[in-house]
């Protein structure tokens, strides 16, 4: 481990620090347009009586420079849950330093430690440098599969409302 670095669940003080990290996050994958997500919804739907997700942080120098949201699945076919991480980022300052690589590790340990059969994500199939990476820590491309995705007045008319 690099030193100075820790990871840290978060906790409902560390909402607007969430909210500044999916903004640049989405900055960097050109959809800041895209997010709607407040402080509000994010204290109900990450803290509230129903949480719905976990964050972590990571801390290099006890200034946090990196987090991951992620949230139970589960497949059929292995009978058993598992964790998909929805978003990794790490800080443009604080990259080049195997912060990454420890945030994938702390999430596969604690994949191991709930007796969870995967740890997936996605990756935009533009995004090469972090493509590369991921191979390089024994993960593989789900080629074969297309995401599918219903939202906004597409969802409402699914739902027949």
């Amino acid at each position: 481990m690099i030193e100075n670095f820790e990871i840290k669940f978060a906790t409902i003080e560390d909402v607007s620090l969430i909210l500044s990290f999916i903004k640049e996050l989405a900055e960097y994958e050109k959809l800041l347009h895209e997010v709607v997500a407040t402080e509000d919804i994010l204290r109900e739907t990450l803290f509230g009586e129903k949480a719905h997700a976990e964050v972590i942080i990571g801390y290099l120098n006890n200034e946090p420079v990196s987090f991951a949201l992620f949230f139970h699945n589960f497949s059929t076919f292995l009978g058993r849950p598992g964790i998909y991480l929805e978003d990794l980022y790490v800080k443009p300052s604080a990259r080049g330093n195997g912060i990454g690589e420890f945030m994938l590790n702390f999430l596969a340990k604690l994949a191991t430690e709930r007796n969870c059969g995967r740890l997936e994500w996605w990756v935009l199939d533009w995004n090469e440098s972090a493509i590369k990476f991921y191979k390089r820590l024994g993960a593989k491309a789900m080629d074969e599969w297309t995401v599918f995705r219903v939202t906004g007045k597409a969802l409402d008319n699914l739902a027949d409302v």
